[in-house]
């Protein structure tokens, strides 16, 4: 139904719906046991979980420390105000919102470089601290456990004539408007490559650092964003109220954003406002049920553990789940019906049945430039010298030197065991050397990490697919894509992420490279395995790599892929060079110029295939001969 409308009302579709229904909730709801008071709690939490959604819902971090900034920039706000150093509510309010982001990004650039639990508990611990000290060595600022009173409410214009925004509707109104700029602000930076970034980081954070991006910068982005947020909702808080009370700094604060985001849906946006409106409303009017008295907090926790379990995605989620999943079930159904007739006819090649021949593979010439090389113009593309790697007594790689030229297929091989995957590893500083050194084009590389090193020019596809699973073939190549148009991290967060030329155009040449034209809105998961290893190599691939790292691009394959994969890489190698670590020795014979050859993590043999081919200690390692 709202794909027949005008891609302009079609765009702004989620802000009109929103601003209708702001409109109509004082006039419907009050009967109900809505008053204006209530409703405009509502919106300030509602505006206040904006920037939590983003922060837990987009980037996947869940943080307990929100009341630490609801709380910095609602008492900033109000001391500038009742101290009399600043007469404007407006100036007042944009310096504790301000006040609160420096406190965010001091905050979150000691949070964001640690994981799961140990995020979750630096933000719980700087809530607390943040609570001692409001409530201790600054209580003549913040009135301690008395918080402040006489907050002035906001005016609009100046002198005599200024109108003041009372408690009731008008304050109900500027919540309002507060909230739908907010909210049409959030919208923007989910849909900008910001927003595209920070959703692929909560899917698969290494396989993004893989890409060139700074995971760390978009993570302190995000938890920025999110103290903006709170420091403006509480800014406003001790306006709308006219006093700032000392529990805004608790943890139960941060515990009861934390609820109504899960129970209005997490990644909605829509979801905290109305978390929270149900929330309040059964605070509210379930302590005056007679009988209940102090039982209502129970109740309220069973409503809260039944919301969980029947709805699991919250209110807002399963709405908006079930109407994509009607709307797309159609799609979605071809798309698996396609993986599963994929999936069979790869079985019954493997069977040794006949097997219609796989679509040719090209690569169109790539659109974005090759990475400049940092030094010279060398035939030398990447040199190691007495590159080892020891994990105590076992030397997985042992003193290991070659050169791989500028524009050849050059493969390492070795038994099982051999150290490949490690060296492979060093080369994109995945893993860092007990000793020696990786030089790209002249440059040393080992120690930068791979989100510099892959900005340096060199990619990597993993044995194992690191995918997005939930995002489409197209969305998981522009991630990639976006790494070399705009370098390890860069903030334009109101830009739509599909309305940059020049990625879109890398993106429609990798799709057309891989094959998989008609699977580009197919989520990853529900791609065939074969096609999911020509997407782990496509989005190496997409961001347009100097040298590409291929570990195992065969690997579980039927002959059909296996005969595509090695046409895909022949094309690839036209325009860049190749590094392949493969144990299908006939494709690697084929394909490589040039081999290198590891032993129980020793340099055995490196080479011309022909060479390579001949050699006997090649040969014995590979017997089982050779073994020291």
């Amino acid at each position: 139904m709202t794909r027949n409308l005008p891609p302009a009302l079609r765009a702004v579709l989620p802000e009109t719906i929103l601003v209708l229904v702001l409109v109509a909730a004082p006039l419907l709801l009050p009967p109900l046991g809505f008053s204006y008071d209530l409703l405009s709690r509502v919106l300030n939490w509602g505006l206040l979980g904006l920037g939590f959604d983003i922060l837990f819902g987009l980037t996947g971090l869940l943080s307990f420390g929100q009341a630490a900034f609801y709380g910095v920039g609602g008492f900033v706000t109000a001391y500038l105000l009742v101290s009399g150093k600043v007469a404007s509510v407006w100036l007042a309010l944009a310096i504790g919102t301000a006040a609160a982001g420096l406190f965010g990004l001091f905050v979150g650039w000691l949070a964001v470089r640690r994981i799961g639990i140990y995020f979750t508990m630096i933000t719980l611990a700087f809530a607390q601290m943040a609570y001692f000290i409001e409530n201790s060595p600054l209580s003549d600022y913040t009135g301690g456990e008395n918080g402040i009173a006489g907050v002035p409410q906001p005016k609009l214009g100046f002198g005599e004539s200024a109108l003041t925004i009372s408690a009731g509707l008008p304050m109900y109104a500027l919540l309002a408007v507060a909230f739908v700029i907010g909210f049409a602000l959030a919208r923007r930076i989910v849909m900008s490559p910001v927003g595209s970034i920070l959703l692929a980081i909560r899917e698969n954070t290494p396989r993004v650092a893989m890409l060139g991006h700074d995971v760390s910068a978009y993570k302190l982005a995000a938890f920025v964003i999110a103290a903006l947020y709170a420091g403006l909702a509480g800014g406003m808080l001790g306006s709308f109220q006219s006093y700032m009370p000392p529990d805004a700094f608790s943890l139960e604060t941060s515990g009861q954003l934390v609820v109504q985001t899960i129970v209005g849906g997490v990644g909605t946006l829509i979801g905290p406002l109305v978390g929270a409106a149900i929330w309040l409303w059964l605070r509210d009017n379930l302590q005056v049920i007679p009988g209940l008295g102090a039982l209502w907090k129970l109740v309220l926790g069973i409503a809260f553990i039944g919301l969980v379990i029947w709805l699991r995605r919250g209110i807002c989620g399963e709405i908006i789940h079930r109407m994509n999943k009607r709307r797309e079930a159609a799609a979605v159904k071809a798309a698996q019906a396609r993986t599963e007739a994929i999936e069979l006819s790869e079985a019954g090649s493997a069977a040794g049945e006949p097997a219609s021949e796989p679509a040719p593979v090209t690569v169109r010439d790539i659109v974005l430039p090759l990475a400049p090389p940092s030094r010279g113009s060398g035939d030398v593309a990447l040199a190691t010298s007495g590159l080892s790697r020891h994990y105590g007594g076992l030397k997985a790689v042992d003193d290991v030197s070659f050169e791989i030229r500028r524009g050849t297929i050059h493969a390492v091989i070795g038994p099982n065991g051999a150290g490949k995957s490690t060296l492979f590893k060093m080369l994109l500083d995945e893993v860092s050397p007990s000793a020696g050194e990786v030089r790209l084009f002249g440059e040393r590389i080992t120690g930068l990490g791979v989100t510099r090193t892959a900005q340096l020019g060199i990619a990597k596809s993993n044995q194992l697919n690191q995918l997005f699973p939930n995002l489409t073939v197209r969305q998981s190549l522009r991630v990639a894509a976006l790494a070399r148009s705009r370098g390890r991290m860069k903030l334009d967060l109101i830009r739509r992420s599909g309305s940059l030329p020049e990625v879109e155009a890398q993106v429609e040449t990798v799709i057309d490279s891989l094959g998989l034209r008609e699977r580009a809105e197919t989520p990853a998961h529900i791609l065939a395995y074969g096609e999911k290893r020509r997407l782990e190599i496509g989005m190496a691939l997409a961001t347009s790599p100097n040298v590409l790292l291929l570990d195992e691009p065969l690997a579980g394959m039927s002959p059909v892929e296996r005969l595509a994969t090695r046409d895909l890489i022949r094309s690839i190698a036209k325009s860049r060079t190749l590094v392949i670590v493969e144990h299908d020795l006939d494709a690697i014979f084929q394909l490589a110029d040039r081999i290198t050859v590891l032993y129980e993590g020793r340099l055995l043999a490196d080479g011309s295939a022909e060479d390579v081919a001949r050699n006997q200690a090649v040969q014995d390692a590979y017997l089982g001969g050779l073994h020291s």
